[in-house]
């Protein structure tokens, strides 16, 4: 499949998934739910708004890369590559967010926050592939310098 097509798939699924988990924080905060508001629970409340924020953001990263990324026949390899390493930094940061709250321990968050790190290695990799492709555009859609 391809990887620009591919990618926009993921990003408007999975920016709606975040937006879902977003309008249930939001009912949980509106409604005063006592385990998600108490004080004790402010570890896993954090958890939870960085999931939501940081899948949201990540999804729109996504789609950005669908829709200023082109792919020619050099460079399929590195394009698909960066899709897929922001795709997946696009799952294992905002999931390592929100399975950290579910098993928070106090204020301290659960074990699966160590996919963080992981994913924000993967975004830095997929934004610089990204980069890198932007740079290596033979500009043949920008137009000629004036003066030239």
């Amino acid at each position: 499949m391809n990887p620009t097509l591919q990618t926009s798939r993921f990003g408007w699924w999975s920016l709606l998934c975040w937006l879902t988990l977003g309008l249930a924080l939001e009912s949980l905060h509106g409604f005063k739910v006592g385990w998600y508001l108490d004080v004790v629970h402010e570890g896993r409340r954090l958890q939870w708004t960085l999931a939501h924020s940081h899948g949201t953001l990540l999804s729109l990263v996504c789609l950005a890369f669908a829709a200023t990324v082109r792919a020619t026949e050099a460079t399929a390899a590195r394009h698909a590559r960066a899709g897929w390493c922001l795709r997946w930094a696009a799952v294992l940061m905002p999931v390592g967010f929100l399975l950290g709250g579910v098993f928070a321990m106090g204020a301290d968050p659960g074990l699966p926050v160590v996919l963080v790190p992981v994913g924000g290695l993967l975004l830095f990799g997929g934004v610089l592939l990204s980069a890198q492709l932007v740079r290596a555009d033979d500009g043949s859609a920008a137009p000629p310098r004036a003066g030239r």
